[in-house]
């Protein structure tokens, strides 16, 4: 009996290799295109880590021509949790990475490599699981689990290397017939990679990302087929990447220490491996020590976290792109209005330490972001979020023509207005543009400079009877508030002002705070003239008297 026998008996059923490779033949692309795959379980809550590696990779595979595509990957089926994978398709749609190829629902796929769902290509992993048994490369392993652990208690008193390994590996050189015969009593067994490494040698990588990199070969004999039929995800990887094409595999640098075992399973299967590019752990302040984002502790590791405080989606994207190479912030800012497609994307320029990840910044370039938007499309992406998520916000934007006012205030000017980060500060930014919303909360509100309730009460009724008309133009407007502040003795001028401090209580500026705060219950607005031009005659005078009053 030789090795052929036992591979067509631990695998009757599965199929020459050359089957597969002329299934799945070269991809027809042009030269330099890369291929490259986002390729998550289907365990839970999508991670921020996954959008920002689909991010990159399909970045890079868009703009060299290439492929960008999503492969699930669950063969740990323990795990695995109810519309896990409807979980990640529907992530990478509402961040706008949609595959070109892969997994588009629970079940379905695209594109002609496919399947993309591990758990539907065991056949295809036990094919070359048996050419590797064949080979003599692999071997059936009947190491029960109390077995393994005695060996695991061994190797912890004797303090060396915990693994299935040289001496350690009882089944390494069992004969093909004692194999067969425990195989045929029905014996329990897995298969294992024979692995022609050694601890004492060394090799050399260069990671597209980290550079140069040494380590000590490989020398485990891995599971490649567990108990269930289904390959571990060391051999599903390589397998899928060599069939699939990929060109480029970017992962987080936590699996760097898998490189050796990795590059040494393509050269045992006869495959070209493909370049690793390991990105920078994203990483958290968390009270001056930077840890690594954690799905536990950290509300924002989850991708549905953004979706849910209506961050949208491009903010997202272009801070990770910000943290992914330090050269997008500049070239945002030269270029403001150009799309992030435009933007020549280096895997070579990213960081090879942790990334820190910091929510203030984002807020910040999504509140650059909302900036550029057109009222239109500010008006579109709340009220697509409010439907989900705030019953309040929605019914407040029915009135769709009044909305797209408010929102146009301040917006397509060289400076638009930036004090919307996210959908959800929606409610706060614009309620008070509101009558129903804005009369039935009046209270008294924090009049700064100008704080005397007489004083105040005269500047109001003043500008009502005097100077108030909803027909001026904006010089017009802030003429008469120079003038009104002139009437009632305060400075028109900041700069008369700054100059005889003494002689006024106020200037002109302040006096237009005691108007902004009766209107609006707020020191801080977009510009007055427009809020004003908005609200319309009617509710400015009610506003004023409602001031007044209180």
């Amino acid at each position: 009996m030789d090795y052929k026998d036992l591979a067509n008996l631990i695998f009757p059923d599965a199929k020459e290799i050359s089957y597969y490779e002329e299934k799945y033949p070269r991809r027809d692309l042009p030269e330099g295109a890369c291929v490259l795959r986002v390729a998550p379980s289907p365990t839970g809550n999508v991670h921020i880590g996954t959008i920002y590696q689909a991010l990159i990779a399909k970045k890079v595979a868009e703009q060299t021509g290439g492929v960008f595509y999503l492969r699930v990957e669950d063969t740990d089926q323990k795990r695995e949790v109810e519309n896990g994978i409807k979980q990640i398709v529907d992530s990478l749609e509402k961040f706008e990475l949609t595959p070109h190829e892969g997994m588009i629902s629970e079940e379905e796929s695209k594109g002609a490599y496919g399947p993309y769902k591990q758990s539907q290509r065991k056949e295809v992993y036990q094919a070359y699981a048996k050419y590797m048994i064949e080979q003599g490369k692999a071997y059936p392993c009947f190491c029960t689990p109390e077995e393994l652990e005695e060996i695991r208690n061994k190797q912890e008193a004797a303090k060396i290397r915990p693994g299935y390994y040289g001496v350690w590996a009882k089944c390494r050189n069992i004969t093909v017939e004692e194999a067969a015969e425990k195989i045929k009593k029905g014996e329990n067994y897995i298969v294992r990679f024979k692995s022609p490494g050694r601890e004492d040698r060394k090799i050399k990588h260069k990671d597209v990302i980290k550079g140069n990199v040494e380590f000590p070969e490989n020398d485990q004999d891995i599971v490649i087929i567990k108990a269930d039929g289904l390959p571990t995800y060391h051999f599903a990887h390589a397998v899928d990447d060599h069939l699939m094409g990929t060109t480029h595999v970017t992962r987080g640098d936590e699996w760097l220490s898998s490189v050796p075992l990795h590059l040494q399973l393509f050269q045992e299967l006869g495959f070209k491996a493909p370049k690793y590019a390991h990105t920078a752990t994203l990483l958290k302040n968390d009270n001056g020590n930077k840890r690594k984002i954690s799905k536990r502790k950290d509300p924002e590791a989850a991708a549905s976290y953004y979706l849910e405080e209506g961050i949208p989606a491009l903010a997202v994207k272009e801070y990770l792109l910000n943290i992914a190479n330090s050269s997008f912030e500049n070239w945002r800012r030269a270029n403001p209005d150009k799309e992030i497609k435009e933007f020549d994307f280096q895997l070579n320029k990213m960081s090879v330490s942790g990334a820190l990840f910091d929510m203030v910044k984002l807020l910040d370039v999504s509140k650059i972001v909302i900036s550029r938007m057109t009222a239109e499309e500010v008006y579109e992406k709340a009220s697509n979020w409010a439907s989900i998520y705030s019953k309040e916000l929605s019914k407040l934007l029915e009135d769709k023509e009044y909305a797209l006012k408010v929102f146009g205030i301040e917006r397509g000017n060289k400076k638009p207005r930036k004090d919307i980060a996210k959908w959800s500060d929606v409610m706060d930014n614009i309620g008070y543009m509101y009558d129903d919303v804005f009369l039935n909360n009046a209270q008294e509100y924090p009049y700064q400079v100008i704080n005397n309730k007489e004083e105040i009460k005269n500047i109001l009724s003043t500008y009502i009877e005097k100077y108030y008309d909803e027909n001026d133009d904006k010089q017009a407007w802030f003429d008469k508030i120079k003038e009104l502040s002139g009437e009632l003795g305060y400075a028109k001028e900041v700069k008369e002002f700054k100059e005889n401090p003494g002689k006024w209580t106020a200037h002109v500026g302040d006096v237009s705070t005691v108007l902004r705060v009766a209107l609006t219950g707020r020191t801080n607005t977009p510009d007055m003239y427009e809020i004003m031009q908005v609200l319309g005659k009617e509710s400015v005078i009610a506003r004023l008297k409602k001031a007044i009053e209180l």
